[in-house]
């Protein structure tokens, strides 16, 4: 039987010495997934999201690991980790599994880690080809039901080439078109360009990863400054406009009384001034009263 004292002398690797991914699409999209979740949830401090990390699901024995590409964890803590064992984290396993498939890693997306997943209790569990050689179609969803993985049925957008709903995550995966995609796929000799994004069916907005997000704010910093300056601009123009009027005010609060005093009668000054006649002579009261004081 192994005491506690032996447990805890077990050594569980951090990594297994292999490179994290083989190609610049399968880090890149790894990467997003992993921004972007984290991202969308950083006010929850019970999710924690991560990826490409040991994962270790049995006390006693650091053969029992998997290195999913990209996890979420309910439950557990936002907190940095060099490697995630179960038996830590109140048992707790992730709710949600991403794997970027690859060419080195097909057979094991498609047949081992599913049956490994559904025995952990992995709720939902997803493949995503960023080349498009090796799934199709590029992108899929599974759900635990009753023990076995079920396919999730793939909605369709009028944006979006396929879009599967996760019930876990309470967002969506859309596979798009966009010129700013990681693949060049070939159809009928038209470039067709497809990457993986999340999406927020409450918003409809796209999660961004931390660059895109950086950008956003700094965009939003930019509009505010720029609304600011205008606000500041529009005052000083309602300002230099006011004084104005009051300058043409006084003008012509001056010009009555002289006119008058040049024999002008009330209606040619008002014809002159282009005031009305009553105007003329409240401005000759004013400017009466004024040069009396």
């Amino acid at each position: 039987m192994t005491t506690d004292q032996q447990l805890d002398l077990i050594e569980y690797p951090e990594s297994d010495g292999k490179p994290m991914t083989e190609s610049d699409p399968t880090r890149d999209y790894l990467v997003y997934c992993v921004e972007a979740l984290d991202l969308y949830f950083q006010s929850r401090e019970n999710v924690y999201v991560s990826g490409n990390l040991f994962v270790y699901y049995r006390q006693g024995d650091p053969k029992a690991v998997v290195s999913p590409d990209v996890f979420v964890v309910f439950g557990a803590s936002k907190r940095k980790r060099r490697s995630y064992q179960a038996w830590k984290e109140n048992n707790k396993l992730p709710d949600f599994v991403m794997e970027i498939t690859s060419k080195t890693t097909r057979t094991e997306d498609e047949r081992d880690k599913p049956s490994l997943y559904a025995q952990l209790g992995v709720q939902e569990y997803f493949q995503y080809d960023p080349t498009g050689d090796y799934l199709q179609p590029q992108l899929k969803g599974f759900r635990l039901v009753e023990g076995q993985y079920q396919p999730i049925p793939a909605e369709t957008r009028p944006d979006a080439l396929l879009c599967i709903p996760s019930q876990v995550l309470g967002l969506e995966l859309w596979l798009i078109e966009s010129e700013f995609s990681l693949l060049f796929n070939f159809d009928n000799g038209h470039a067709i360009q497809r990457e993986l994004r999340f999406f927020d069916p409450n918003t409809g907005e796209k999660l961004p990863n931390y660059k895109e997000a950086r950008q956003a704010r700094a965009l939003a910093e930019l509009a505010k400054e720029q609304a600011e300056l205008a606000k500041e601009e529009a005052e000083q123009a309602r300002d230099q406009a006011e004084q104005a009027r009051d300058q043409a005010e006084q003008a012509r609060r001056l010009a009555v009384p002289r006119l008058l005093a040049l024999g002008l009668t009330v209606e040619q000054v008002a014809d002159a001034l282009q005031l009305s006649v009553q105007q003329i002579e409240g401005l000759r009261q004013d400017g009466g009263d004024a040069s009396s004081t």
